[in-house]
């Protein structure tokens, strides 16, 4: 009886043994197929962050000023947003400068072909001529920012080129001018003769003085000790006011013969929202900040349907103006009214900023 109640008491405890060993083996395939399900999730999302298609675009500014700076910065901003909301991932890196330069800019564009970029986003005339030729072998997509008049810096008509245009309404500023000063006689016309973005709409100044009957005196600079000097130049002759088109080189300068102007009683016009933010008396103008915007937009589509695709193909797209800036420090040095500048368009105030 009792060697029976010990054959039972073993068989029990080896039952068990074998339960527990055969609930061990079943948690610790269980532990085990979890454990390798997870790393494979793991590595299919890392797999698939790898795939995200990835993007290289090239912002090249002719030269370092107010206005070209805010392009570049809309550029920028509107690429990291167009890059979150089509899952995809956009490099751009520094934004490089040619400093006014072209061998500098001829540099550049060497390198970013070498560096197999997607698109080249130029700022400004030179730039936008530079990176043309650069990009002709290799066809990489150029799309432009901020050319006042392509057809004359021949960017019209080329297959993989396109961009936004900051095309300036000379009749507007000239009807400002004379709105705000009626007796107006004579007018300075202030550019540089190395910037083509100036061509035409000095050239539509003069026609409209000239159909008016008004005396206008011109001065050139192509430095920024050139333009102080023309501009000194300007007050001897005795202008009445002073004309400047979005013209790079006197808008480096603009800081410096903003206060000489006021301060002589001449309103500078030009033809930029930076100028008259740095001191310049008014402009009737387009946002860059919304130029930049669209750019970048363009400058997506033109790498992800190609060039043709952009709506603008061997062209361009102007964008619209009627915004008219002035700036208030310079109003109240000058004692000038401008109250009728707000039947130009949308009036916008700003006060003097180094930038």
């Amino acid at each position: 009886m009792n060697t029976m109640k010990l054959m039972k008491s073993g068989m029990a405890v080896l039952m068990a043994m074998s339960l527990a060993a055969c609930g061990s083996s079943s948690a610790a395939a269980a532990s085990t197929a979890a454990a390798s399900s997870a790393p494979a999730e793991t590595s299919a999302a890392a797999s698939e962050a790898t795939e995200k298609k990835v993007y290289k675009v090239a912002v090249v500014k002719q030269l370092d000023h107010a206005s070209l700076d805010e392009i570049a910065n809309a550029i920028t901003a509107e690429l990291d947003k167009l890059a979150e909301e089509n899952g995809v991932e956009i490099e751009y890196g520094d934004v490089y400068s040619g400093q006014n330069d072209q061998t500098t800019l001829q540099q550049i564009g060497s390198q970013v072909v070498a560096d197999g970029v997607d698109c080249i986003i130029p700022i400004a005339t030179l730039a936008a001529q530079t990176m043309t030729v650069a990009a002709e072998e290799t066809q990489t997509p150029v799309v432009f920012a901020a050319i006042s008049d392509p057809d004359t810096a021949e960017l019209v008509g080329i297959d993989y080129v396109t961009g936004t245009s900051d095309a300036l309404n000379t009749t507007q500023i000239m009807d400002m001018i004379l709105a705000q000063n009626p007796d107006a006689k004579k007018i300075g016309l202030l550019y540089s003769k190395s910037e083509a973005n100036s061509t035409k709409s000095i050239e539509e100044a003069k026609k409209y003085l000239d159909d008016k009957g008004i005396e206008y005196v011109e001065a050139t600079g192509n430095t920024n000790d050139e333009v102080i000097a023309a501009t000194s130049s300007l007050i001897a002759d005795g202008v009445d006011a002073v004309f400047t088109p979005t013209d790079n080189v006197v808008m480096a300068a603009e800081l410096s013969i903003a206060p000489t102007l006021a301060e002589a009683g001449i309103p500078h016009y030009a033809g930029a929202d930076s100028f008259v933010r740095n001191g310049a008396f008014a402009t009737c103008g387009v946002n860059y900040t919304d130029l930049g915007t669209e750019t970048a937009d363009l400058a997506f589509k033109a790498m992800s349907e190609g060039v043709e695709n952009t709506g603008y193909y061997q062209s361009y797209e102007v964008m619209p103006g009627g915004i008219i800036t002035v700036n208030t420090d310079t109003a109240t040095t000058l004692g000038a009214d401008y109250s009728s500048f707000s039947d130009f368009g949308e009036l916008v105030e700003v006060t003097t900023t180094k930038e």
